[in-house]
Parts: structure tokens; sequence; C-alpha cells
């Protein structure tokens, strides 16, 4: 068999060393999906499409954070993994996707979507533990606890809509943001001080540990603050504070100064939108109003952003080429902001509200497909590069952030 595998491309990168990183095969699986999922979900939702498990926002929700979410984290951080291993996982996740659709083998589905996240919480949780700092050790039970929603809400599918469903979805929803804080942060921050380095010879501002020690003690309290209702007036103040501080990062990261780097650029609106959605949460629990509109500012806005462009320069990276010349990056940020407003605007838009729906499911979708189209394009690059082809390249160096 391996004698087969080595005489393709793809072989011959997998056959010497026996281990693909894992993001090969399950970045573009997971833009795939991502392009689906918002279209698949209206038409089950308000379109009679019966045959689909996608019925109710907390189904929707589920499948975009523990589904697509879930396989773009465990692509980013398992680094490589034995290629039958990667094989067996990558399985397992597109067998749990098929959960979505209402048929006999639903409970299989299930059981192999529950074992995904098991396996990627057995592989991830143990590696932040011996951290040095407080604030790298806190991936590991941030990690375990997105793992955790992941298996325990699967049992609604089977139990019906039980009152705990949403907010635990919205639990969910605001793990992953303090993840994207920490993580966007620490992509950013070398990225920029790389980039200075580089042209101007200056020292950038660093992870600015400071205020990302404050974002995670305030956006974690948030989070435990936010299943009793009665604390939501002092939860909304450390929501607005943590919007203050991610808007001073941003600032701090001079972000029109580097009109060079669109793929700093795409990163930090990414960033943006993650204050927006705290704003927009802290106003929800202070006022009556749809807490839905929010949780899309970060799950369209701010997700689709950074994931997108995290996922892009890490491969071309690897490609050992310059995700400056990525010349999608923007464009796509364009996208999702386009997504991000509309989905936003539906729910005050009146009779038009459907339509609203239907054009931001397009944007996101048409960025999705973008993405993986391009990611496509890089992973065969980087394939060229580990079988020893000489590649076009240019005299300029990477930053030293990348």
């Amino acid at each position: 068999m391996l004698k087969v595998l080595a005489k393709s491309g793809v072989g011959a990168a997998i056959a010497p060393s026996l281990r693909l990183p894992a993001w090969r095969w399950l970045f573009p699986l997971a833009a795939l999906h991502a392009a689906l999922m918002p279209a698949l979900s209206l038409l089950a939702l308000y379109h009679g499409w019966e045959g689909l498990q996608l019925g109710s926002p907390a189904a929707h929700a589920r499948e975009m954070l523990f589904g697509f979410a879930l396989a773009v984290i465990a692509g980013y951080l398992l680094g490589p993994v034995p290629w039958r291993q990667l094989l067996l996982l990558t399985a397992l996740w597109l067998v749990g996707r098929l959960g979505v659709l209402d048929w006999p083998g639903a409970v299989a589905t299930a059981l192999a979507d529950g074992v995904f996240a098991g396996w990627v919480a057995v592989r991830l949780v143990p590696r932040f533990r011996s951290a040095k700092k407080w604030r790298n050790r806190l991936l590991s039970p941030l990690l375990g606890m997105l793992c955790l929603l992941a298996m325990v809400t699967l049992t609604w599918r089977y139990l019906d809509d039980m009152p705990t469903t949403a907010p635990l979805m919205h639990q969910g929803v605001l793990w992953l943001v303090l993840l994207m804080t920490f993580m966007g942060g620490r992509v950013i921050s070398p990225a920029v001080n790389g980039h200075l380095m580089s042209q101007h010879r200056l020292a950038g501002r660093g992870v600015q540990p400071r205020i990302e020690a404050t974002l995670i003690v305030l956006l974690g309290l948030a989070a435990f603050l936010a299943p009793w209702q009665v604390l939501h007036p002092l939860a909304a103040w450390l929501l607005l504070v943590a919007g203050l501080l991610v808007l001073w990062r941003i600032l701090r990261w001079a972000p029109m100064r580097r009109a060079t780097r669109p793929d700093l650029q795409g990163l930090m609106l990414g960033y943006i939108w993650i204050a927006i959605g705290l704003w927009l949460l802290a106003r929800s629990w202070w006022m009556p109003t749809h807490a839905s509109t929010a949780l899309h500012a970060f799950t369209i806005g701010a997700l689709g952003t950074l994931a997108s462009s995290v996922m892009l320069r890490h491969v071309i990276l690897r490609a050992k080429q310059h995700p400056e010349r990525e010349g999608l990056l923007l464009p796509l940020a364009g996208l999702f902001a386009v997504a991000a407003m509309l989905r936003l605007w539906a729910i005050h838009a009146g009779n038009g509200w459907l339509w609203l729906l239907w054009i931001s499911a397009a944007a996101w979708g048409l960025g999705w497909l973008l993405v993986a189209r391009r990611l496509c394009v890089w992973i065969g690059l980087v394939d060229r590069v580990n079988v020893g082809r000489r590649l076009p390249r240019e005299p300029a160096k990477l930053d030293p952030g990348q």
C-alpha cells in the first residue's frame, strides 16, 4: 500500500515519515462545511426540508460551533499526526456531519461525532497543562470545556429541545469568544512585530500580557455569570470593559499603518468584530433585546474573518511563501463583514428579513468556497515543497514573526 501511495505526489509526502499535519485535510473540509451549513439551515428552518435535523436555532448553532469551529481548532493545534490516525479522525468528523440528516444511522453518526470531540480533547488538553505561564495553561481547561460541550449537546438530538439547550449553546459561544480573543492575539502580535522588525527595525508591542490577562479574567467571569439572568447587569459591565480593551489592543497594533499587509489588516478586522460582539451582547443583557444579534457578530464576523485568515496564513507559511501576497484576504474580510451586517439587520428588517438571511448566507458561503479553493492551491504548493521540487521564490525573506 505504501508503494502505491509513494507513486503519487501526496504519497511522496506521506510515505517517508508516515505523518501528516492535521490541517491538510481538516482545513479544506471545514471550509466546505461552513459554506454549506447556513443555506441548509435556512432550508430546514423556513422552507420545510424535513430530512435535515437543522430545524432549530440550537441545531444550527451546534453544527457551526462543534462541527466547523472544532475542526478548525483541531487542524490548527493538533500538528503532525500519523497518517492512519488522521485518516480515522477525518472519517469520524465526516461521519459526524451526517448527523444533520434524518436517517436510520443517526445514532452511529452521533457516536462518531462524540468520539471525534473526545479524541481532540485527549490530544490537546494535556498538551497545555505543563505550560509555565498561567495564561498559556488556560488553553487546557478551555479546550476541554469546548470538547465537553460538543459531546453533551449531542444528546439533544434524541431528547428533543430541552430548556437548557439554548443556554448551553450561548455558553459555548462565550468560551469560543475567549479562545478567539486569546489565540487571535497570539497570532496577530508576533506577525505585527515581525513586520516592524523587518521593515523598520522597530520592536512592536508584544502580546501585551497585562491586557491579555485582564481580558481572560473579564471574559471568563462573564461566561460564568451568563447562566444567571439576575447577574446579567454585572456581566454586561465586564463585557463593556473587555470590548474597550480589545479595541485598545487593536489601536496599539496600528492597523492603519499596515497598508502593505492585507493579511494583518484582515486579522485585525476579525478582532474588531470581537469588540462589536461584546458591546452588542452587553447591550442585550442590559435591555430586552434579542441576544442572537450579538452572537452572530461573534460567529459570522469574528469567527469567519479570523478563522479564514488564520487558516490561509498558516498554509501559505508552510509553503514558504508570503501571506501578504494572497490577494483574497481583504475581500474575504469584506464578504464576512457583509454577511454579519446583513444577519444583524435582518432581525429589524420587517417583511424583508428572510431575503436578508439568504443574502447573508450567500455572502458567507461564497467566502468559504473561495477559502476552500485557495487552501487546495496552497496545499498543493506545500506538497511540492515537501517532495523537494523547486518553486519560484522571491529573494525577500519572510517576516521574523512569521
